[in-house]
């Protein structure tokens, strides 16, 4: 590979930043919307400790309606809501707004599904001690789901690191516009090599560092 680092150089590790800032963005608040949603898609289910069928409708409806549109889609469809919050489409900020709607309905549906495994009989004991719904939602549901939890955050990371990659090919910086603008269109298979290796790289120390903690939190 005949690569002009100093050139390059620069531009990839402001890109590495660029990828890191959006998925760690999108992680932080899609990751707390999404847990806030999901509880909700579970505690106002039929028998929910928040039954309410009018609520729980709406909520499943929309998530069922946003989380299968692919991404490439999806970061175009809400461009004029994009402009409209952020000032524009393009950017790395652009992407991470789109990047945490996306994410948000996602993770919404795997903390719902993770929170359906948890015994009933433990959340009706608790009821039955006169606990209430906060407090069963933060002491009992959230800790007793906490592994799949995290497994289920740590395939989400995984996820957010590709769409990150999708971003760039509608300008929105990171690791995918680099690799798009200075391996794809200029024929440098090598420096495309290079953003797919720092990709890997992020992937596979996320799923490590994901699978540590899952495993501490089953055992304790």
């Amino acid at each position: 590979m005949n690569i002009d680092w100093t050139t390059i150089g620069p531009v990839l590790l402001t890109s590495i930043g660029q990828t890191i800032w959006m998925v760690l963005a999108t992680m932080l608040i899609g990751g707390f919307l999404g847990l806030v949603l999901g509880i909700l898609l579970y505690t106002t289910r039929a028998g929910g400790i928040l039954a309410n069928r009018f609520v729980f409708v709406v909520l499943n409806v929309l998530v069922n309606i946003i989380r299968p549109i692919p991404f490439i889609i999806f970061i175009t469809a809400i461009g004029p809501l994009t402009i409209q919050v952020v000032g524009t489409t393009l950017g790395t900020t652009a992407a991470t707004f789109a990047l945490t709607v996306a994410a948000t309905f996602g993770i919404s549906r795997i903390v719902e599904q993770n929170l359906v495994t948890i015994d009933p009989g433990v959340i009706e004991a608790a009821r039955a001690m006169g606990a209430s719904p906060l407090r069963i939602i933060v002491g009992l549901l959230v800790p007793e789901a906490l592994g799949p939890l995290i497994l289920g955050y740590t395939f989400v990371f995984v996820a957010v690191v590709d769409m990150t990659a999708v971003a760039g090919a509608v300008g929105g910086g990171g690791l995918g516009d680099f690799a798009i603008t200075y391996g794809y269109q200029r024929f440098e298979w090598g420096i495309t090599a290079i953003a797919v290796l720092i990709i890997i790289v992020l992937v596979q120390a996320a799923q490590y560092l994901g699978n540590l903690l899952s495993r501490k939190a089953l055992r304790g």
